[in-house]
């Protein structure tokens, strides 16, 4: 291999300096659930520094993202029900869940952040979040009948993640625009949530081919999703409601 030419930069080196300047630049992992936190966060810095060095958007990253959550779903259906059938159907999810975490934080190293841009992020996320366990619900009905009372436990996981989706976004924005601070929690609020990480929902699929263990075990994550959700919606409405009381006392 020739040496890079005067003025030129390689591609190895472009990365290593743009995985350095992200590894610098990381928002707080105050609360975030640990796979999220710990796995997914860091590989995404590796995707998004190797993306900036290849020229690529981070809208381009959206929705390969996207292709391959949807890829994923689709293997879920199309697939035969065998033991096997849920290693591609996990690496697809979780791989287009590492590249959700990557958009931005190309769009952050590049300096190509915008408004639209993260709207279609968060349009994205708010199609593919719900699918996910419509599209298992689906499965079920197509290969197992017989767990029909498992697909309208996905349909009540999948409504309850996108109400959550929902309360989520429209608190952080409204908290942060009324001058407010989030309450992140530590360490150990990372382990607690871990049941309600996207990535636990990608990888729990590894377990679909054996039908009473997938379906325990999702079964679990459906309540602590319900429970999580009931306290999560309680403490952000009394967030903004204090939020109100104290624009409230400001202009009095």
């Amino acid at each position: 291999m020739s040496a890079p030419t005067p003025g030129h930069t390689s591609w190895s080196a472009r990365f290593r300096a743009n995985r350095a300047r992200l590894d610098a630049a990381q928002k707080p992992g105050n609360g975030v659930p640990a796979y999220t936190r710990w796995v997914n966060r860091r590989g995404a810095r590796l995707v998004a520094a190797a993306g900036a060095a290849s020229g690529m958007t981070p809208n381009g990253i959206t929705f390969i993202s996207l292709a391959f959550s949807v890829a994923g779903m689709v293997a879920l259906v199309a697939l035969p029900d065998r033991v096997w059938a849920g290693i591609p159907v996990a690496v697809l999810l979780a791989t287009g869940y590492l590249l959700d975490s990557a958009d931005g934080q190309l769009a952050r190293l590049t300096g190509t952040s915008s408004k639209a841009g993260e709207w279609l992020d968060h349009v994205v996320d708010a199609f593919r979040t719900p699918a996910i366990h419509f599209t298992l619900a689906l499965a079920l009905m197509v290969h197992r009948p017989h767990l029909w009372w498992l697909a309208v436990v996905a349909v009540v996981h999948g409504l309850v993640a996108s109400g959550q989706f929902l309360s989520q976004i429209l608190a952080e924005a409204f908290i942060r625009t009324g001058g407010g601070t989030q309450r992140r929690g530590g360490t150990l609020r990372s382990f607690v949530l871990l049941p309600t990480d996207p990535g636990t929902l990608c990888w729990s699929f590894l377990l679909w081919g054996l039908p009473l263990a997938h379906g325990g075990l999702y079964a679990l994550l459906t309540a602590v999703a319900i429970a999580h959700s009931a306290i999560s919606l309680t403490r952000r409405h009394a967030d903004l409601r204090a939020l109100d009381e104290a624009g409230k006392a400001t202009r009095a």
